[in-house]
């Protein structure tokens, strides 16, 4: 077992040391601060087993180091294994269930095969999931409800009770306090992102369209509250977008525009969602002839990596877990952690390259290529036109069912009342859809197979 363990070598749960030292506590507390892990004492960084000469109460003495240099204090197993005749200790450390462990003041955190000294933002985030809590349930001391618009949280409010088909019997105060929103008779950092009456300094987002990398011919600038924000970035985005024609063999032809909105309108919605707004820069957002670049600063959360964001493999967490909730609250968004997912298989739907995600200059970028997938000219005409258009109007059905026909064209509005008809009567045929409920209050919703 340890053999097996020594020749893996070091990584994310194997340390080596070749004796008992202060480095051995800074690893106690990284491992506890992590995913836990063992620490071989009397093994090489190269792996070599050295031995190290231990006894009952030189175990005594490591463990009392171990708890008082620690805070809270930890408290690991050490068992002694027997190779080629020597001794090695084997300290195994358990994820700590109160975050963050200190050692001397300071916090570490195992990250691949090394002690990462940790930041202030990770101190704070770890020691807000150990709260199972997010820093927008928080109460912001600086602000106070005369800086939030009654208007919009009453408007917040019917979109909620048109989500849930229901009304609230509480007063917008009482509504507030259910959700978290209000604590303490003070507004949260949420309530204030969702609801600031004026200019907001922590939400900035800047959007521009360029010709060239540093030729920007329009912008906008906003400083409002993130529901608003979202609203605003959709429209500047669809006015410079392109639009294409596809001849679908009907008298009239149908557009297209050259990205799919329901994706432009996914990155949107994580950008403003997953946000780190306690870093001090603004998002930003540039329309190119051939690509939208969409930037938050901040890294990705809780230590996720681009790669297990691409594979979906991966347990969903959010920096900001109020705002999701009042997000999904709203319809806006339908379950945590399908969002790069489904702006992949959009894109690939609307025939256009693969989206890239990655981290850049500790923030996070993604970007939308307006490049036609290969081969896809041969296939364009009526199949095209169909299938492009029912199957956009198949994936809103699916993030905001239920929908009536008068929402559908609302957002189809560049699409003939003809047309989405006949979009509707495909998707119902084919099994995709079907309507529930009456004429008057119901709506088209996705089947499940």
């Amino acid at each position: 077992m340890i053999t097996q363990l020594i020749k893996k070598g070091e990584n994310q749960y194997i340390e080596f040391k070749t004796s008992f030292q202060k480095e051995v506590i800074s690893s106690v507390v990284a491992f506890a601060n992590a995913k836990g892990g063992k620490i071989l004492i009397g093994v090489s960084d190269s792996g070599d087993i050295l031995g190290v000469d231990v006894n009952k109460e030189s175990l005594k003495n490591w463990l009392n180091q171990i708890k008082l240099s620690t805070s809270p204090s930890v408290i690991p197993d050490i068992e002694i294994e027997s190779v080629d005749d020597k001794n090695i200790a084997v300290i195994d450390v358990k994820e700590y269930p109160i975050k963050p462990i200190s050692y001397k003041n300071r916090y570490y955190l195992r990250k691949a095969n090394s002690n990462h000294l940790m930041s202030m933002e990770e101190i704070a985030n770890e020691y807000l999931k150990t709260k199972n809590s997010s820093w927008d349930y928080y109460v912001d001391t600086m602000q106070n409800f005369s800086d939030i618009s009654l208007e919009k949280v009453n408007k917040f409010i019917q979109k909620i009770e048109k989500n849930f088909n229901k009304t609230f019997d509480e007063n917008p105060m009482q509504v507030l306090q259910k959700y978290g929103l209000v604590r303490e008779d003070n507004i949260t950092f949420g309530a204030y992102l969702l609801f600031v009456k004026d200019f907001c300094l922590i939400s900035g987002v800047q959007a521009g369209r360029f010709k060239t990398q540093t030729d920007i011919i329009d912008s906008i600038s906003l400083n409002t509250d993130i529901l608003t924000e979202v609203d605003e970035l959709i429209i500047f985005l669809r006015k410079h977008l392109m639009v294409e024609y596809i001849i679908t063999g009907n008298p009239q032809r149908e557009e297209r525009y050259d990205y799919p909105l329901d994706a432009i309108r996914e990155v949107v919605l994580n950008m403003i969602v997953h946000r780190d707004y306690r870093c001090s820069s603004d998002s930003i957002i540039k329309i190119f002839d051939d690509k939208i670049e969409f930037y938050n600063s901040g890294a990705l959360y809780d230590n996720l990596t681009v790669e297990q964001l691409l594979s979906n493999n991966y347990e969903s967490k959010t920096r900001n877990k109020l705002l999701a909730l009042m997000f999904k609250e709203c319809g806006l968004i339908e379950k945590y952690g399908s969002g790069i997912s489904r702006i992949k298989r959009l894109c690939k739907e609307h025939n256009i390259v693969e989206p890239k995600f990655e981290e850049v200059s500790n923030g996070f970028k993604v970007t939308l290529y307006k490049q036609k997938i290969s081969n896809v000219g041969t296939n364009v005409g009526t199949n095209v036109g169909t299938n492009v258009g029912t199957n956009e109007l198949k994936a809103f059905i699916e993030a905001n069912q239920p929908l009536r026909v008068s929402a559908i064209k609302e957002h189809f509005n560049q699409v003939t009342t003809r047309t989405i008809e006949r979009w509707i009567k495909q998707l119902k045929e084919q099994g995709h859809i079907e309507f529930k409920g009456s004429k008057k209050t119901g709506g088209y919703y996705a089947k499940t197979k």
